[in-house]
């Protein structure tokens, strides 16, 4: 406790005390029904943060204006008073176990949720699109803004009827406000574009007629983009000097970045520090005196409290740290730190799944957000073994489920040390944030006495067969694809040779430090051979990209490709798209593009094609299982070369295997 006194001291704001200094921002989660109303699911989810000691929960952005102002393949409303009993039953969960609750108010604008609109257009300040090819939109007249203004007004109205202790005004991330306040959309010669005066009008007046609503005391919280990161945009000078119109009537100061073409800077990317944008909210907090929130991921407790002790900001807004990790308060409250899953910021099931794929939310390294550890009550109702081959984040995570529900449970692993591809892609800077998973996973499995580890040899069917198993899991992983091009095998990894698959690069990372200036060529533009990129062109090599397809970064999440896509652009890296590797030799590849030959002449040579299913002695096991008939189940990487999340969730479907055999009480 005294280690954190900064994180654990309450705070009082306009009424709401807070009982330490941890919330959960706003973030949409696809969980809400197709018309906008509270799901059994949100109630699961937001209550088992509010179990986890957060002090104030601030509800995913809600509609106040359907269908213009929805965002969103499924959202909450708010625009009429039959959403008010849902949220009451939300809000009263929460409150049952020691948080408060703020609902986030938002109009979407130009970034509107198109199927939805009928084939009108969206509404915004005037005709800009809000991302790069998005929807073009039409401009407010001045009789639809003061209708806005209403709204928000009327929806804040509900939102206390409905038990919030505070309601949130999204004045950012390209969003409807944030299209009036930032010049990169407001083209306007009114009263409301021009001047940051007439810019901050809009805002101005909302907060106005929020607070007539909802009375002087009752906090208004106000979100914003402190700086666009896009040339011509607002950046903390300008919104600074725009905040001086629009926050008087506000009582907290949501100090968040970017805009849609800058994703990767809202939803931070994996290699951004711990509490990066603290300098963006010590301004805020410096100028105006109140109540100012950051984000910026912030994973580390004891950076968290340092921001709090420098007066950086007076809140921290967790939010994919508390989808990782629920209990992420109480653990760090009561001494438990290595209990925690820290998020890894890949933003896959996260952001990805919600944003591009339209898919509810989950987590990497969270196999079951929903409900957390709450199978640990369960019990096998028998004696049961299970032998998992493969101590990779999938293999690891069936073996301590399986261990945590009473099975006796042997772990099987080649290598020397666990982890498999997250432990050796974690040797990249930009990646090292990865590597506290698997770290987890090692305490988790150290804290079982009925799992025993083996390391260090091969597990053979004969293996297998001596521990008498009732299940067998068999997560052997992957390996870089190398198909039978000219000349790869002779020289991919050999001594003394330059070309390099990922797993060498991995292996012999320190070998590398001398890249300035050098020749490097990456055949390949997926997630692995971007990797390699990023690495190299961020130490000064200069980097050509060799890639089949038309544009690299296809198999990317959304927030990773847009970082990746800068990076390209910004370290000048060459690009051979629609190019095909013919022949490997010792210092140049063979590549084809539009049936022409051409050499690629290197220091350092990569392929980086993918990687496939390591399935090197599967079907002896399922053999043997068969005639024993002995459950066996393939996981992870071992079934199709994957990302972490899937291997994880699928190691956690030991559950259903061992439901399905009937031996799971």
């Amino acid at each position: 406790m005294n280690r954190y006194r900064h994180l654990f001291t309450p705070i009082t704001i306009n009424g709401m005390r807070l009982k330490n200094r941890i919330i959960m921002p706003p973030m949409g989660t696809n969980f809400a029904g197709l018309n906008g109303e509270v799901s059994e699911q949100q109630l699961d989810y937001y209550s088992l943060r509010a179990k986890g000691g957060t002090a104030l929960i601030t509800i995913e952005n809600v509609c106040i204006d359907f269908p213009f102002a929805t965002n969103g393949t499924t959202q909450l409303r708010i625009d009429n008073d039959q959403y008010i009993p849902g949220l009451f039953r939300l809000t009263e969960r929460l409150h049952q176990h020691g948080a408060c609750v703020s609902v986030q108010l938002n109009h979407a604008g130009a970034s509107a949720y198109a199927a939805r609109l009928n084939q009108q257009q969206p509404l915004s300040s005037s005709t800009q699109p809000s991302k790069k090819n998005g929807t073009i939109p039409r401009a407010m007249s001045v009789e639809e803004i003061y209708q806005v203004v209403d709204k928000f007004g009327d929806a804040a109205q509900r939102a206390r009827q409905a038990g919030f202790d505070c309601v949130e005004i999204h004045a950012g991330h390209s969003y409807l406000l944030c299209q009036f306040l930032s010049p990169i959309y407001n083209q306007r010669e009114d009263e409301f574009g021009g001047s940051p005066e007439n810019r901050a009008r809009i805002v101005r007046l909302v907060v106005d007629k929020v607070r007539e609503k909802v009375g002087p005391r009752f906090p208004i919280s106000l979100r914003f983009s402190m700086d666009d990161f896009v040339e011509g945009g607002n950046h903390p000078q300008e919104m600074l000097t725009l905040l001086e119109h629009c926050q008087q009537n506000v009582d907290m100061l949501n100090v968040s970045a970017a805009l849609n073409d800058t994703l990767q800077l809202q939803i931070d990317q994996m290699d951004l520090p711990d509490g990066w944008k603290r300098y963006l909210s010590r301004d805020v907090r410096q100028r105006f005196g109140k109540p100012t929130v950051i984000a910026g991921n912030i994973r580390n407790p004891a950076i968290a409290e340092d921001i709090l002790a420098s007066g950086d900001a007076d809140l921290l807004a967790i939010g994919r740290g508390l989808i990782a990790e629920p209990a992420w308060v109480n653990k760090v409250q009561s001494g438990q730190e290595h209990l925690m899953r820290h998020c890894i910021s890949c933003n896959i099931g996260c952001a990805d799944h919600r944003i591009a794929r339209s898919r509810p939310i989950r987590c990497s390294i969270n196999p079951d957000i929903l409900h957390g550890d709450a199978y640990r009550q369960r019990h096998v109702s028998r004696p049961l073994k299970v032998v998992v081959i493969g101590g990779g984040t999938a293999g690891m995570e069936a073996a301590c489920t399986a261990a945590e529900v009473g099975c006796q449970t042997w772990l099987l692993e080649a290598q020397p040390q666990l982890g498999g591809l997250a432990r050796d892609i974690a040797r990249l800077p930009e990646k090292q944030r990865i590597a506290g998973f698997p770290q987890f996973m090692e305490r988790r499995l150290r804290a079982l006495n009925n799992l025993a580890v083996i390391t260090g040899k091969h597990a053979s069917v004969s293996d297998v067969a001596a521990l008498l198993p009732d299940l067998v899991v068999n997560a052997t992983g992957s390996t870089p694809l190398l198909p039978p091009i000219n000349g790869l095998m002779d020289f991919i990894d050999r001594p003394g040779s330059r070309v390099f698959s990922i797993t060498g690069l991995l292996s012999g990372i320190d070998n590398f430090t001398d890249t300035a200036d050098k020749r490097v060529v990456v055949v390949g533009g997926g997630a692995v051979g971007l990797d390699v990129c990023e690495f190299f062109a961020k130490r000064g090599a200069r980097v050509t990209l060799v890639e089949m397809l038309d544009a690299p970064g296809r198999d990317l999440d959304l927030i990773t490709k847009n970082s990746m896509l800068t990076m390209l652009d910004e370290h000048q890296v060459t690009l051979w798209m629609q190019t095909r590797l013919m022949a490997v030799h010792g210092e140049h590849f063979s590549v084809k593009k539009d049936d022409a030959l051409y050499e690629l002449p290197f220091d350092f040579g990569f392929v980086c094609l993918g990687m496939r299913a390591n399935q090197q002695g599967l079907d002896a096991l399922q053999q043997w299982a068969a005639s024993e008939q002995i459950r066996v189940m393939n996981i992870g990487d071992s079934v199709m070369a994957r990302r972490i999340i899937d291997g994880v969730r699928e190691g956690h479907d030991v559950l259903t295997t061992l439901e399905d055999m009937g031996c799971l009480a």
